[in-house]
């Protein structure tokens, strides 16, 4: 293999592109299962914001293999979107667009429902530790209704402590199954059951009570219960129904209609709750969903 040939910059450029390079060649393979042009649009939207990121942080070696790379993968990316079976056009799907902030149920050409949502935020919370993070988008792609639930529970995750922590600087107490949080006061929190309780050192418990804004809190605090767990399950944050995607990832309604039309989410597309009931009742499971 020649150096400096293409071969040989593709082959450096999978040995040492890192997670670009296997982004790229996941897209590649999302392609394969594309059904329109939008998810196509879509990935060129990513791309151009990956290959934008590496201009400005001037990484020329990066910029030239992303252009081999494109150099030798271009025709077969085009062979594998025209080959693509489309969308039936009597077969409805959804769309959104997270720019927008806006989804449409469609049925070929014809628009049958149409209203503003709120979308990711983009912000990224780094964990304790900074070993890890979380990024809250909305997943672009071609995506699909997997189920749909009524009066939806949602189990926070890890993230919602910590982020609600912060927000009222507070510690953390994850509490496991089987274990216990001693209280300065004597009590211990623990599970019984399906739920946390607190007991008393005269023998008496209680049941505690916790939901989205009221935590559980002890000695300041915010006890992170198991999952499983009554307290790790919020009614009505979601709204009153839920459209999933898959990857904890859903359409739902919400408890904060102020936020809709705007990008304010951790990653899930909200609507306002009369028309996720509108949605929910229009639409199947199996139904596409293209986000963009």
């Amino acid at each position: 293999m020649k150096p400096g040939s293409i071969a040989h910059r593709i082959v450096r450029f999978f040995g040492h592109g890192g997670g670009v390079a296997w982004y790229m060649l996941a897209v590649a393979f999302a392609l394969t299962a594309a059904s329109t042009a939008l998810f196509a649009n879509t990935v060129g939207v990513r791309f151009r914001r990956d290959v934008t990121r590496a201009v400005f942080e001037d990484n020329q070696e990066l910029l030239d293999n992303v252009k081999a790379y494109v150099e030798v993968t271009g025709k077969l990316l085009r062979d594998q979107i025209d080959s693509a079976p489309a969308t039936p056009r009597e077969q409805p799907y959804i769309v959104v667009s997270i720019d927008e902030n806006r989804l449409w149920y469609k049925k070929g050409g014809d628009v049958l429902f149409e209203t503003r949502v709120a979308t990711g935020s983009g912000k990224t919370m780094i964990n304790e530790g900074g070993n890890s993070a979380w990024k809250f988008d909305t997943p672009r792609g071609r995506l699909e209704v997997q189920g749909k639930e009524e009066d939806p529970a949602w189990t926070p995750p890890d993230w919602h402590y910590v982020e609600e922590a912060r927000k009222r600087g507070l510690g953390l107490a994850h509490l496991d199954h089987g274990g216990a949080i001693r209280t300065s006061d004597g009590g211990t929190i623990t599970v019984a059951g399906e739920n946390v309780v607190k007991r008393y050192p005269d023998g008496s418990q209680q049941v505690l009570g916790a939901d989205e804004g009221r935590e559980i809190v002890v000695d300041g605090k915010i006890v992170v219960p198991p999952t499983g767990t009554n307290q790790r399950k919020y009614k009505g944050v979601l709204g009153t129904h839920r459209l999933n995607l898959g990857n904890g990832y859903a359409l739902h309604g919400t408890n904060n209609p102020a936020s809709i039309g705007h990008s304010v989410s951790h990653g899930c597309v909200r609507l306002l709750n009369q028309d996720i009931v509108k949605l929910y009742e229009m639409v199947s499971v199996g139904t596409p969903v293209y986000i963009y």
